[in-house]
């Protein structure tokens, strides 16, 4: 069976953690991280471009077909050929599968296939994995509906941050822009650990704010989920 190699070393691991724990000591909340290295494989991505590249060949054809038809004689060493309706629309056919299958074969690297995907449609599905992390990882696991997800995905380069409902109703969501901003700085000289500490104590510092730690309760509940990083 093929392990996959961790994202984050033993000791980023710690690091996070002991940012998470230093953050909690202070609010009542819990904060949980999760990196990715990819939140979708945007593989409807490639197919749209594969279709498209298809689409222009017969365009193409359509638009330069006497000089297509030239092109392809002289590649077979045809001479004089005459070409009827039934053999142009084969010649068709064949040109927008093999555009097709070329595009989808080389759209299987995934730099290209990241760098030709829209960055709007990055951002949503950046977006909608960090919702499922969050639901999966913090939603209506405390008792004061106090969790926080921060989520980083590596490879489209987002950051986002999603509060439990007690949470998202005392801070907008635009609030945790300077925390997901310090997190991609970090990322972009490839420090994730460091950027990962450095969002935990902005986000930690936020909720402190308003939800200041009150030991009483801290004690009850204790530390209700995990401090150390979960990779996805």
């Amino acid at each position: 069976m093929t392990q996959t190699t961790p994202i984050l070393s033993t000791s980023d691991s710690q690091k996070i953690a002991a940012a998470v724990s230093a953050a909690e000591a202070h609010a009542n909340a819990e904060i949980v991280t999760v990196v990715t290295r990819q939140s979708d494989s945007y593989a409807d991505v490639a197919l749209v471009w594969s279709a498209l590249i298809a689409a222009l060949a017969l365009v193409a054809l359509a638009l330069w077909t006497g000089f297509a038809l030239a092109f392809v004689d002289s590649l077979l060493g045809l001479w004089a050929h005459h070409w009827n309706p039934h053999e142009i629309l084969k010649l068709a056919l064949l040109a927008a599968t093999i555009k097709f299958a070329v595009t989808w074969l080389i759209l299987h690297w995934r730099p290209l296939r990241l760098l030709l995907t829209p960055g709007r449609i990055k951002s949503a599905r950046t977006r909608a994995r960090a919702n499922i992390a969050f639901r999966l990882a913090a939603q209506n696991r405390t008792a004061g509906a106090t969790g926080v997800v921060i989520y980083l995905s590596l490879a489209e380069r987002r950051a986002e941050i999603v509060a439990d409902a007690a949470i998202a109703a005392k801070v907008a969501p635009e609030v945790w822009g300077d925390a997901m901003h310090t997190m991609l700085a970090h990322f972009r000289e490839t420090r994730v650990a460091d950027g990962m500490v450095a969002g935990v104590a902005q986000v930690g510092a936020i909720l402190a704010e308003h939800f200041p730690r009150d030991m009483r309760n801290a004690k009850e509940l204790g530390n209700e989920l995990p401090d150390g990083p979960i990779e996805l």
